[in-house]
């Protein structure tokens, strides 16, 4: 039996004059192979912004036409013809703005209530399956959240929700015109659904590390449990509730096949939110395959570039806000 082999330990060495330890060399080997990863790990990280720059480069080449042929009138034209070769984005981005605000009103009052539910008042039994389940709506498939809202959200919109809208809010010209269930208000109610989880939880985040002693503040000097949660949570958390927002409006600005299969597909600035409507992402889903001539698909490559920024954009800030809340505190930390 070989006899084992003497086992070499590195130790610091002493500490210098400084105050801090002298420098051990590694074996050759293995500062060798320290390099490889370090100079690995920069090739991913630059292989991202390379990659980022890539494709903002490609989609630029690919809508120079676009560019040349109509300018910054592409963003205010409302024309939208591929036969003759007359393309205006405005249309696009009137419905991506109108559904993602739809969208927001529905989402927040609802993510910020269960956030602050499952955070504040939640027992604490309860509080992991609810966050789970929550958080679960993210993990559902694009197409599924489609084809239920075909064949369940749009049925109910048509029967019972557009006709009461109509009678009560029908003299403010956003709940007017056929009731068909297709349009703004479907597509508007199934981005709140798909971005209610994003929402949700980063705004938990946001109020776990609002700390402790702010809310024992409140509640010494008598407020009620609402009063606390208004004034000692929601106000210092405020920056990166709004950095969630910003974030879930990145989620709907950028969302595709549910929005395609209920918005209707039609390139026109209606008031009404019963109208059908088209969004950037959707017009690319429906019309990139079919494209045939290059100022056809240069303009729907500028769309696609548009897009592209807006979101990166958007989640940057957003980004920005919740580190402005969150830096330098340990997650779910309360003090």
């Amino acid at each position: 039996m070989p006899e084992p082999q003497p086992v070499e330990v590195v130790r610091p060495g002493p500490v210098t004059p400084a105050g801090g330890p002298s420098p051990v060399r590694l074996k050759p080997g293995l500062e060798a192979a320290d390099q490889i990863f370090k100079y690995a790990v920069m090739a991913c990280a630059i292989g991202i912004l390379a990659l980022l720059v890539l494709i903002v480069y490609e989609l630029w080449i690919g809508s120079a036409l676009s560019w040349h042929a109509f300018g910054f009138k592409f963003f205010t034209s409302s024309e939208w013809d591929p036969v003759n070769e007359q393309f205006g984005a405005m249309p696009f981005i009137y419905g991506t703005l109108v559904s993602s605000l739809v969208a927001l009103l529905i989402a927040v009052p609802l993510a910020i209530g269960v956030a602050v539910f499952i955070v504040e008042m939640c027992p604490r039994r309860l509080r992991a399956p609810l966050a789970f389940f929550t958080e679960l709506l993210a993990a559902i498939p694009s197409v599924i959240y489609g084809l239920w809202a075909i064949f369940v959200l749009v049925p109910i919109l048509r029967t019972y929700v557009e006709p009461f809208l109509s009678r009560t809010l029908g003299w403010s010209g956003f709940f007017e015109g056929p009731m068909y269930g297709l349009g703004m208000l479907a597509a508007g109610i199934i981005l709140a659904i798909m971005i209610l989880p994003i929402i949700s939880s980063i705004t938990r985040e946001v109020l776990r590390v609002v700390p402790q002693h702010q809310r024992e503040a409140a509640l010494a000097l008598g407020a009620t449990r609402w009063e606390m949660i208004r004034i000692g949570v929601l106000r210092n958390a405020r920056a990166g509730i709004a950095g969630a927002i910003i974030l879930g409006l990145g989620r709907a600005l950028g969302e595709t096949m549910a929005v395609t299969m209920v918005i209707g597909n039609r390139p026109e600035i209606a008031k009404s939110l019963f109208a059908p409507g088209y969004t950037m992402a959707s017009v690319l889903a429906n019309e990139f395959s079919e494209a045939t001539g290059n100022t056809y698909l240069a303009a729907l490559i500028e769309i696609g570039l548009a897009l592209f920024l807006v979101t990166i954009v958007v989640n940057a800030l957003a980004r920005v806000l919740v580190w402005s809340v969150t830096r330098g505190l340990p997650r779910g930390a309360h003090a």
